[in-house]
C-alpha cells in the first residue's frame, strides 16, 4: 500500500523476522559500577553466532571490604529489572566474586528471581566451584587481590564446598581501579609460583577486575595445570547453563569440558 505524506511517496513494507542476535541464547549480566574488565572479557569469550549478553550496572563502593560489599545487596533486583524487560533470558549472572560470598549465592539468586522467576543464575564463585568440579580439581591454590578479611571468607566458603585450599597468595589491595591495572606479567609470575607446588591441582584467580582471559591458555601450558579466573569461569558457566556446549579451548581447559 502506498500513500502520500506531504507529497512524498510513503510506503509500508512487509518484513520477515529471525531470532535476532540471540537465536541460540540470551544472557543477562549484572556488572558493578566500578568494574573495568568484565565486559571486555565477556565480549572476547562470548563471540558466538546467535549468543548475546546484555548488561546492567549497579552501584558499588571503590574499596573492597566485607561491609561495603554487603551494600550492593539492595540493588540486585533493580539491576536485574533493567535487563531487556519483557524478553526471555536463559541466564542472569551477577558479576562480583567477593560480593557473592559476602551477600551469599542463594540470596543473590533470590533477588534476581524476584524479577526473573525461574531463571538460571550464576556468580563467579558459583561458576568457579562448578568448574573445579567439572575438572575434578579438589586441591587448589587461590590468587586474589583482596585484603585478609576477604581472603578468610573465601577460604571458609570454598572449603565448605569440599575443595581444599593448599595455599593463598594475594596482592593485598582493596582499591578496585588499581586492581584492574595489574599487568599480565605480574599475574603470570604469581600463578606459576603458587601453582607449581605438588599439592596444587588447579589455580583459581579470583576477582572480576583482574585481566586474565587473554593469558589463561598460555599460563596453563606453562604450568601444566588448569587455571580458572572469575570472568571466564562465569562466562563458561553461563553458556553451559544456557545449553551452549561449544568447545572453546583458546580460553582455557575449562572450555573443553
Amino acid at each position: 500500500m502506498t500513500a502520500i505524506l506531504d507529497n512524498i511517496p510513503y510506503e509500508i513494507l512487509p518484513f520477515n523476522m529471525d531470532g535476532g542476535l540471540m537465536s541460540r541464547a540470551a544472557l543477562g549480566l549484572i556488572v558493578l559500577s566500578i568494574d573495568q574488565t568484565m565486559e571486555y572479557e565477556w565480549r572476547r569469550i562470548i563471540d558466538l553466532p546467535g549468543v548475546a549478553f546484555f548488561e546492567s550496572r549497579i552501584p558499588c563502593p571503590p574499596d573492597i571490604t566485607p561491609a561495603l560489599l554487603m551494600e550492593m545487596h539492595k540493588d540486585i533486583a533493580t539491576g536485574t529489572a533493567l535487563l531487556l524487560p519483557g524478553i526471555d533470558l536463559q541466564v542472569v549472572a551477577f558479576g562480583c566474586t567477593s560480593g557473592s560470598i559476602v551477600i551469599g549465592e542463594e540470596e543473590i539468586f533470590s533477588q534476581i528471581r524476584r524479577v526473573r522467576p525461574g531463571v538460571a543464575c550464576t556468580t563467579p564463585i558459583t561458576a568457579a566451584m562448578a568448574g573445579l568440579k567439572a575438572l575434578n580439581a579438589k586441591r587448589i591454590a587461590l590468587l586474589t587481590p583482596y585484603v585478609e578479611s576477604v581472603n578468610n571468607l573465601f577460604k571458609k566458603h570454598i572449603e565448605e564446598k569440599g575443595v581444599e585450599i593448599s595455599r593463598i597468595a594475594t596482592f593485598n589491595h582493596a582499591v578496585d581501579a588499581d586492581v584492574a591495572c595489574i599487568d599480565a606479567e605480574t599475574l603470570k609470575n604469581a600463578i606459576l609460583k603458587i601453582g607449581a607446588a605438588p599439592d596444587v591441582e588447579a589455580v583459581f584467580v579470583s576477582c572480576t577486575s583482574l585481566r586474565m582471559c587473554d593469558h589463561t591458555r598460555e599460563i596453563e601450558q606453562l604450568l601444566g595445570k588448569p587455571v580458572l579466573a572469575s570472568n571466564s569461569a562465569m562466562a563458561w558457566h553461563a553458556l553451559r547453563l544456557a545449553g551452549i556446549d561449544d568447545v572453546l579451548p583458546q580460553w582455557g581447559r575449562l572450555f573443553e569440558v
